[in-house]
């Protein structure tokens, strides 16, 4: 490994891996159940926030930009439950073409996964969130620790050299959108991975493809998770 890949490796530092909100709150602002029938921890978050999400550098979309209803995922790579969620997602969107999901960065995990959350900015800055989304689904649906090496060689077959990729990752505009992404989910207190955002309401851990559609058809009826 030359000096520069080191670099490209280990340049995490200042990300804030350690998110600064507390879950405080997040009891049950709506009465939901996960695809277990367990009460799913949710709070209505704060509307000038939420409203921010949109700005953020470096969101990964999917399905159409007009959409009525938007679900983001607050996700880290190293997450066991993110692999279940990505492939949920998939399943989610295939069934709800009219639905659009954002993919947000929040490696609270691990170095490793800020190290691998930094290569997939760098597919979203180079190739597009098409690109980007296919690599999640690449990433997530293997088994094993995902860090900055698999995620290069993983964004490799999508057709860009690992050199240009680190690059673009090592440049202060990725740790720029990286930085404002993990600090979106600090502000929102979203400490668990995944979280998502519907709406205006925030929600701890996956619930399943079956809760998720029925929360997405309740905000399109009534503007909440539950009508």
């Amino acid at each position: 490994m030359n000096i520069h890949r080191r670099r490209f490796l280990a340049a995490t530092a200042g990300l804030g891996l350690a998110g600064a909100a507390s879950a405080q709150g997040y009891g049950q602002a709506f009465s939901v159940k996960n695809d277990e029938d367990r009460p799913i921890a949710n709070m209505r978050l704060p509307g000038e926030i939420v409203g921010e999400i949109q700005a953020l550098r470096g969101v990964t979309y999917v399905g159409p930009a007009e959409a009525e209803v938007t679900l983001y995922e607050f996700f880290d790579y190293n997450c066991p439950y993110c692999r279940k969620a990505a492939a949920d997602l998939a399943s989610v969107t295939a069934s709800d073409p009219s639905l659009r999901v954002g993919l947000i960065n929040n490696p609270i995990l691990s170095v490793q996964s800020a190290q691998a959350a930094k290569v997939a900015l760098a597919v979203q800055r180079r190739l597009g969130s098409a690109a980007t989304w296919t690599l999640y689904q690449t990433m997530l649906g293997k088994p094993g620790r995902i860090d900055g090496q698999s995620a290069l060689a993983a964004a490799a077959k999508l057709g860009v050299p690992a050199a240009e990729l680190e690059s673009v990752g090592d440049s202060e505009e990725i740790r720029l959108a990286l930085k404002s992404q993990m600090r979106m989910a600090a502000d929102l207190g979203l400490v668990a991975t995944p979280s998502y955002v519907l709406g205006n309401t925030g929600l701890l851990g996956h619930p399943g493809p079956k809760a998720l559609a029925r929360m997405i058809s309740a905000q399109r009826r009534c503007d909440r998770v539950a009508c």
